[in-house]
This record gives structure tokens, sequence and C-alpha cells, in this order.
């Protein structure tokens, strides 16, 4: 059963990358790119949204910096690291 949980929580986190990285790039509304970020974004939100409102985007500049992936990212890993030893 760890075992299933540690793949689980190995996925998750390659989704949280996966999502960070198409964020860079500029996504047409129609197209398979845009379903699959919006199937990133259901799988991410409900881990990604309450850290938001806990953790708003921090300014650098003109630009806001969304700190939530990053907390994610390693609240998983230190997940895994308590269950997968």
């Amino acid at each position: 059963m760890s075992g299933l949980i540690c793949l689980l929580l190995q996925v998750f986190s390659l989704l949280i990358i996966v999502r960070v990285v198409l964020s860079w790039f500029p996504i047409s509304p129609d197209g398979f790119m845009a379903v699959f970020s919006g199937f990133l974004s259901f799988l991410t939100d409900p881990v990604l949204v309450p850290l938001r409102k806990v953790l708003p985007p921090i300014r650098f500049g003109a630009v806001f910096m969304d700190l939530s992936p990053i907390v994610a990212f390693f609240g998983v890993a230190l997940l895994q690291n308590f269950v997968c030893g």
C-alpha cells in the first residue's frame, strides 16, 4: 500500500513541475495544450488553491511570483520522505 502512495506522490510532484513549466508559455484556448493544461489544473488545484489563499504571490518589480507550487512541491517531498523512507 505504501508503494502505491509513494507512486501517487511522485506523479503529483511531476504534475506540479509540468504545470509550472507550461505556465511559462502562452497556450491558445482552442487546442490540445489548453485541454491538457485544464486537466493539470483540475488535478493540482485542490492543493494549490488553498495554498494561494494562505500564501499570496510575491511581487518582484512588475512581476508577481506564485510560491504555492514551490511550497506544494516541498510539502509533497516531505510527505514522500516520511511515508516512503
